[in-house]
């Protein structure tokens, strides 16, 4: 599979095959296949150091794996990204709509907000992520919750079919994660972008979640939820005989044994 050929499948967004990685002579990714439907939340679920981050690195294209490849969307229909971990000076002169614009204007702020056409599509964007509020804040002075709002607001700005997150509900409190777990859904729902995002944990992602890519060892289990998350399906992806545990509206994946003795 062509890394340059860009996918043009009305049933696929993105289509991943055979991805094979080695970093410092160990196997993080091992024949991983993963194809992403337009308007689909998909999930990149797995403990950390399972590959998650590696295997999103890949799908953008920033990491170029030893085997395997990739078919994206073209450059027309784009993609937007949203990073794990962003440090924002709280006393750096950016603004959240600022910031907003950088997704249309490159890595610079030079485009005047005058014009009507782009300050129309950065209001657009932050309205869409309920950020309007806060819109002429200084970024770095927001909370966790709204910095994220923010950070998508900039990477839907360009109206992109495909949507990476790494790690977005990590460091927020519960009500700010599932804010961003509800607004996610409803950008699907409302732009029919497809989303990608990484998570260690399934409780608050896993109803709202269409596909589940389930890392550990170097490989995935790949599917729906109710095909994926079960006891003999991690078992045989652990290699390991492992359960899994609804309790108080959560969802853990733990070793059986861990269980038994508990």
């Amino acid at each position: 599979m062509s890394e340059a050929s860009p996918l043009r499948d009305p049933d696929v967004v993105l289509r991943a095959r055979g991805i094979a990685v080695r970093l410092g002579g160990r196997t993080v990714l091992d024949d991983v296949d993963l194809d992403v439907p337009p308007g689909a939340i998909v999930g990149l679920i797995g403990a950390n150091g399972a590959g998650k981050t590696t295997l999103l690195r890949v799908l953008l294209g920033i990491l170029r794996p030893q085997a395997g490849g990739v078919r994206r969307p073209d450059r027309r229909a784009g993609i937007g990204y949203v990073p794990q971990k962003i440090s924002l000076d709280p006393q750096a002169p950016l603004r959240a709509r600022d910031v907003v614009m950088l997704g249309l204007d490159g890595a610079r702020l030079g485009i005047p907000l005058g014009r009507r056409r782009l300050r129309g599509a950065v209001d657009a964007a932050l309205a869409q992520v309920g950020a309007s509020d806060f819109a002429d804040a200084r970024v770095g002075e927001l909370s966790g919750g709204q910095q994220q709002r923010v950070l998508l607001a900039h990477a839907i700005v360009s109206r992109p079919t495909l949507l990476l997150l790494d790690e977005p509900l990590a460091s927020l409190d519960p009500v700010s994660a599932r804010d961003v777990v509800d607004l996610l859904d409803d950008l699907r729902r409302r732009s029919n972008v497809a989303i990608v995002v990484t998570a260690h944990d399934l409780t608050l992602l896993l109803p709202v979640l269409h596909r589940v890519a389930y890392l550990a060892g170097g490989r995935a289990a790949v599917g729906t939820p109710a095909e994926v998350v079960r006891d003999d399906v991690l078992s045989a992806l652990y290699r390991s005989p492992m359960r899994v545990i609804e309790t108080a509206g959560r969802t853990f994946v733990v070793a059986d044994d861990a269980v038994t003795h508990a």
